[in-house]
């Protein structure tokens, strides 16, 4: 039996929401998903893992996940409200239908309940706060650009694409330019003694991105502290002991079995006090180098195709080269 206000689909046999319990379940409909559509990467179980712990996720209320008669989870969709107030409401819909039960109306009726919790998410954040209630707000949802069902039900919906990433690859067999630091610049690898230091200067890079808001300390400790974070392969830009620019590494050897050995760069920024100062090639070039003396045959990362930095340019001046795209489903209110 379904709970109340459970989404309705004659394919399910019941829908309930998540507890602690349902890590792998979930995990392992996601990486079903990943495989058909993104193969180079699989969502690692550690990043589902972390959503349970994090203050402003109640899986209990925001998560839905579709079972048949014999027990097998077929879908699941989340709701996640940012905690951030500073500028406008933002909430993530993340999720995904097994691949062969696609079709059978399961991710319409998840994508419609999403929705409607993610609207009432909006609601009850007015509620409880009132200058949250005079912001704008927005929901997203990212869907690669082989989902085309997944644009079709957002787009009955209301929502608009609004941006394209790309993933570029970076083959670490051909040549590395070195790139020097501006003079009074050091570059040193990440350390956990600068962490802090390496959130505000995010934080700050970060401000005027697309769709970007302030990483909370909470979500940023599980970041540094994961089991994936490379601070040998990270690079950070020293200057009179503030740090100006960052060039972030993680490791996933969940990943290699598609890319084969690679690192993937989690984020690149320059604080904006010092852009234009040819920083971000530098500690971009320093960390590729690391990745490749550690025996990594690829670099990979994530771009917004209309980045306010030009960092498309940047990457491609690198030796980065685009291999797939996802939109950005966007509704606003």
């Amino acid at each position: 039996m379904s709970e109340p206000n459970a989404p309705s689909c004659p394919a399910v046999a019941r829908w309930r929401t998540a507890t602690p319990d349902d890590i792998d379940v979930i995990h392992g409909v996601l990486v079903a998903a990943d495989r058909v559509d993104h193969p180079t990467w699989t969502t690692p179980r550690e990043d589902v893992a972390e959503t349970f712990e994090v203050s402003h996720v109640d899986h209990a209320r925001d998560t839905m996940i579709a079972f048949d008669a014999d027990g097998r989870a077929l879908a699941v969709g989340s709701v996640m409200l940012h905690p951030s107030r500073d500028e406008h409401l933002h909430i993530y819909l993340t999720g995904a239908v097994r691949p062969e039960q696609r079709g059978r109306g399961i991710g319409t009726a998840l994508f419609r309940w999403q929705h409607e919790r993610a609207e009432q998410q909006l609601r009850e954040a007015a509620e409880a706060d009132v200058a949250a209630a005079a912001l704008p707000s927005e929901i997203q949802v990212y869907a690669s650009e082989k989902n085309t069902a997944l644009e079709r039900i957002a787009e009955s919906l209301g929502y608009r694409t609004e941006r394209w990433f790309s993933t570029m690859h970076r083959d670490l067999t051909q040549p590395i330019a070195d790139v020097t630091a501006p003079d009074g610049v050091e570059l040193v690898p990440f350390s956990p003694d600068r962490a802090e230091d390496a959130r505000l200067a995010r934080n700050d890079a970060f401000r005027d991105h697309w769709g970007s808001l302030p990483t909370p300390p909470e979500r940023w400790q599980q970041f540094i502290g994961g089991p994936f974070l490379r601070a040998d392969l990270c690079t950070l830009a020293v200057e009179e002991g503030n740090i100006v620019a960052f060039c972030l590494v993680s490791v996933n050897e969940g990943d290699f079995e598609v890319l084969g050995p690679n690192a993937y760069i989690d984020l690149v920024g320059v604080v904006r006090s010092h852009r234009r100062r040819g920083l971000a090639p530098a500690v971009i070039a320093r960390s590729l180098a690391a990745i490749r003396d550690a025996g990594l045959g690829m670099a990979v990362l994530d771009v917004d195709t209309e980045s306010p930095t030009g960092a498309n340019a940047l990457y491609g001046g690198l030796g980065f080269a685009a291999y797939e795209r996802d939109r950005v489903l966007v509704r606003r209110y």
